[in-house]
């Protein structure tokens, strides 16, 4: 694969024009006057699919010669993206999904026309179940973060960053799950601003391995309501990256994803999955400083936005 550098991210940002919504960088007087500084938010949760995800997907089918379907596995914003873009661009999808993911998640992937193929999470192989409709069907898998034509589609926000941003705001928080998002963007951004990874508590392996030095797994026993961000341990592709490129990673519950996630609708109107919320967690509630907050998605069911919702009076 070619590396992830900014002509890679350019080359996907044209790739993506016409395609990809230029999301809004929001900032609210209301919200800066609560915690006494600048907090500015790169609303992801307005892309296509609801999320990020669908810029790397994009990328990466807009590159495929040939091909007869695509597979992907996914919670469910990666699967809308795949689901979406493959739409965009004639091919069947199948998406290899957990039977626990969110059921808008589960509804809008099917809506774009994708196939779902479920499992457990926690007892079965996804990269299995892959493999084996690879090997039947002849289909490219489109990989959540470890591809760097991925990498490239999502290093797009932080391309668009580079001019959104205030001269002075020279720190963003990421949210990180394998570290497509996070290692794109920290590509984009590399020499304007230091990038942190933010992730749920006990599913921190990027910001353990960075301290490492190696990359860590999570245990299998962890549980979080954001699902978004929940992977087993960094990227092969991305972790590097990460390590050359990003900051301390940091890590936040899940209360205080939900908090974040009333005050992003209460200040923003904008409506953050708990998953989509953690780097803006991170921004509000661990950091003192002026910042910038990646809200990576809003794909989230209702009664767990009301349950958010009810943690701010």
């Amino acid at each position: 694969m070619d590396p992830v550098d900014l002509t890679a991210i350019r080359g996907a940002a044209a790739r993506l024009e016409g395609h990809a919504v230029l999301t809004p960088l929001l900032n609210a007087p209301t919200l800066d006057a609560v915690f006494g500084r600048r907090i500015y938010v790169k609303a992801e949760c307005l892309q296509k699919t609801g999320s990020f995800k669908f810029r790397g997907a994009f990328n990466t089918l807009s590159q495929l010669t040939d091909s007869v379907g695509v597979v992907a596995f996914s919670s469910g914003n990666h699967a809308q993206g795949v689901a979406l873009a493959a739409q965009m661009h004639e091919l069947p999808a199948t998406i290899i999904m957990p039977f626990d993911a969110p059921a808008v998640k589960i509804s809008n992937t099917q809506g774009y026309g994708a196939k779902i193929v479920f499992y457990d999470r926690f007892t079965e192989d996804r990269d299995a179940i892959g493999e084996k409709l690879m090997a039947e069907h002849g289909l490219d898998l489109v990989r959540p973060y470890d591809d760097t034509r991925v990498i490239a589609g999502q290093g797009t926000v932080g391309l668009e960053l580079r001019d959104q941003l205030p001269d002075d705001i020279d720190t963003v928080f990421v949210c990180c799950g394998g570290g497509g998002l996070t290692s794109g963007v920290a590509t984009a951004l590399d020499g304007r601003a230091q990038v942190h990874p933010v992730e749920p508590l006990g599913f921190d392996d990027v910001a353990r391995s960075l301290r490492a030095g190696t990359r860590l797994a999570n245990a299998p026993e962890a549980r979080s309501i954001c699902d978004a961000v929940v992977t087993p341990m960094p990227g092969e592709v991305t972790f590097p990256i990460l390590q050359r490129l990003c900051g301390p990673g940091l890590a936040v519950s899940d209360d205080d994803a939900l908090r974040a996630m009333a005050l992003a609708w209460a200040h923003l109107r904008i409506v953050l999955e708990p998953g989509g919320a953690v780097a803006l967690a991170a921004a509000l509630f661990h950091h003192d400083g002026d910042v910038c907050a990646v809200a990576s998605g809003g794909n989230v069911d209702r009664a767990m936005f009301e349950r958010a919702l009810a943690t701010v009076a």
